[in-house]
C-alpha cells in the first residue's frame, strides 16, 4: 500500500490534473491510475497484467507506456530505474527514501525524514566543481534475507 491509495479523492485530483491539461479522462488512463494506486511502484508491465486481471478496459503494453510517461511529464507519477533497467513509476511524488529489491524487482517506500534531512545538509553543503546539486534521492539497494524469503512462503 502507499500514501494516496488510502485517499478516495485521489482519482478526483487525477481527473483534474487531465482537465486542467485539456486531457481526457479515458477509460485506459482511469484503468492505468486505478493501477498505480494500488501498486504504488510499477512498470508498464505490471500496471498492463494489474489491468487485464482486473477486465474491462482493453490496453496494450506501449499503450500503458505512454501513459505511464506522459503522466509522468505532468508531474502525476516520477520515474525510477531498476537494477536491470527497467522502467519503473511511483505514484508517491513527495520526497521519500526507496529499498529496491533486487532479487524480486520492487521498490518500498522508505519514511525516514531524518535520513533525508541529514544527507540533504551533508550534500548541500559540499560544493562539487561544474555542477549544482538539484535535489537529494536515496534508493537502497537490498535483496530479502533468508529469513524473510522464509516467512513470505
Amino acid at each position: 500500500m502507499n500514501a494516496q491509495t488510502k485517499d478516495p479523492s485521489a482519482m478526483d485530483r487525477f481527473k483534474s490534473v487531465l482537465k486542467r491539461h485539456k486531457l481526457k479522462a479515458t477509460p485506459q488512463r482511469l484503468a492505468v491510475h486505478e493501477a498505480m494506486l494500488e501498486l504504488g511502484h510499477a512498470s508498464a508491465d505490471q500496471v498492463c497484467r494489474w489491468i487485464s486481471a482486473k477486465g474491462g478496459t482493453c490496453v496494450t503494453v506501449s499503450s500503458v507506456y505512454n501513459i505511464l510517461t506522459q503522466m509522468t511529464l505532468l508531474g502525476v507519477y516520477v520515474h525510477r530505474f531498476s537494477a536491470n533497467n527497467k522502467m519503473f513509476f511511483d505514484v508517491n511524488t513527495f520526497q521519500h527514501i526507496h529499498l529496491y529489491d533486487t532479487v524480486n524487482n520492487e521498490f518500498k517506500d522508505i519514511m525516514d525524514d531524518e535520513l533525508l534531512k541529514t544527507v540533504e545538509s551533508r550534500v548541500k553543503s559540499k560544493r562539487y566543481r561544474g555542477y549544482k546539486v538539484d535535489g537529494v534521492d536515496i534508493q537502497i539497494i537490498c535483496h530479502p534475507t533468508t529469513r524473510r524469503n522464509t516467512l513470505t512462503k
